[in-house]
């Protein structure tokens, strides 16, 4: 593998144990998930030095992630828009309401920053397949990065998945495997795909080591464009939470290099519909219970299992922050709210991260003067549809 100078191996998040980074997945001492480390002394990286270079892509923190920049699977993902929002401000009651904007990313959402690590890693190992399953946005980014690297990707989706997802997903080549139900089944059937292919590289969520290793890079993007001043709090539409986990480990690591000082509170949401993660913090558990029987129209959000909760509850008790649901009536009316007031365009799911800002500002979780951050998980224009419907209901 064509490895950074500071990347360290793989640490198992549960034991502790070292791994070295031919071990793409699980932790052979005890089966648990792997974590990518770095000689953080290593690494000689400043503002000054971020300033200097291109606005280009999430590939110009070379130093902070396991892979070269030469070897990356890349179509200049990252770099997108942090956009203020005054209007937004006023209604929540803050200083300044932000909106980063990753439906500008080359497929349409923030997993294409995942995909395009985790594919590189899955061509630096050697793979020839990679697989994964997916509520719908993380099966189109894989197929793309996959279809880029020459490599065959198989994607398990739910029924429930939006048009544009399944039907992307086809045209880049992929294999898509439509699955009856919900997104448990279509991690069911993943799962048995896997069993029955040993040359299949898993691309799911904290199988994969690197996953959250390109989504940390959002955090980074978000120091540099508030000139690092770092946000007060960030509210996350929260499925597997790849998002958070990613997010807490970049404030970690800038903080380590002595980059910022303070840390953001993150704030999970969820749809009242698919909130184990809201549950669980609510019941003070370390670990989420399932979901029985899951029913949001936000189907990015509807992952009534999230094998990583017990990560995704810890980042949220270290920085302070929380989570919040809210019902799919008021998640489409925050998503077209910010449309009309803003002009962007959030998936529907992203539009939970919206509307929880608005139900923390009403439960007085700010006190008037917060930078808060929304992250748009998606363009709206994939699921247009979705919002078109509830403005109908709406008589519109």
């Amino acid at each position: 593998m064509n490895l950074t100078a500071a990347f360290d191996g793989l640490e198992c998040v549960d034991c502790g144990a070292t791994v070295d980074a031919a071990e793409s997945h699980q932790c052979p001492a005890c089966g648990g998930a792997l974590d990518p480390t770095y000689e953080y002394d290593a690494i000689d990286l400043d503002r000054e030095r971020l300033a200097s270079r291109p606005f280009d892509s999430q590939w110009r923190y070379a130093e902070l992630l396991p892979v070269a920049r030469e070897s990356a699977v890349t179509t200049a993902e990252g770099a997108t828009p942090l956009v203020d929002c005054p209007d937004l401000a006023d209604e929540l009651g803050v200083g300044r309401v932000l909106i980063k904007d990753e439906g500008r990313n080359p497929t349409g959402s923030v997993t294409d920053r995942g995909a395009s690590m985790a594919v590189t890693a899955a061509l630096e190992h050697g793979a020839t397949d990679v697989a994964l399953p997916s509520t719908g946005n993380g099966g189109q980014a894989a197929a793309a990065y996959a279809a880029r690297a020459g490599l065959e990707a198989h994607a398990y989706l739910p029924s429930r998945s939006g048009f544009t997802n399944k039907a992307m997903v086809n045209v880049h080549g992929g294999d898509m495997n439509v699955v009856g139900g919900r997104f448990d089944d279509a991690a069911a059937a993943f799962e048995e795909g896997l069993a029955e292919h040993d040359d299949w590289y898993s691309l799911r969520s904290f199988d994969t080591p690197y996953r959250h290793e390109g989504a940390k890079t959002l955090f980074y993007e978000l120091a540099e464009q508030l000139e690092w001043a770092v946000p007060d709090a960030i509210c996350y539409p929260t499925g597997a939470g790849t998002g958070l986990v990613g997010l807490a480990k970049a404030t970690r690591e800038f903080r380590e290099l002595g980059l910022i000082d303070e840390t953001p509170a993150l704030y999970a949401a969820q749809a009242s519909g698919c909130a184990p993660i809201v549950d669980a913090l609510e019941d003070g558990r370390d670990e989420h219970e399932p979901v029985d029987h899951p029913d949001t129209i936000c189907g990015e959000l509807e992952v009534p299992d999230p094998t990583a909760s017990a990560r995704v509850l810890e980042v949220i008790r270290e920085t302070d922050g929380g989570a919040v649901a809210t019902d799919d009536p008021d998640i489409l009316e925050a998503a077209v709210r910010v449309a009309q007031t803003t002009g962007l365009e959030l998936i529907p799911s992203a539009g939970a991260a919206a509307s929880g800002a608005w139900e923390l500002a009403e439960r007085g979780a700010f006190d008037g003067d917060e930078t808060v951050v929304i992250v748009n998980t998606g363009s709206g224009n994939k699921e247009a549809d979705v919002l078109r419907s509830h403005l109908m209901s709406q008589g519109v």
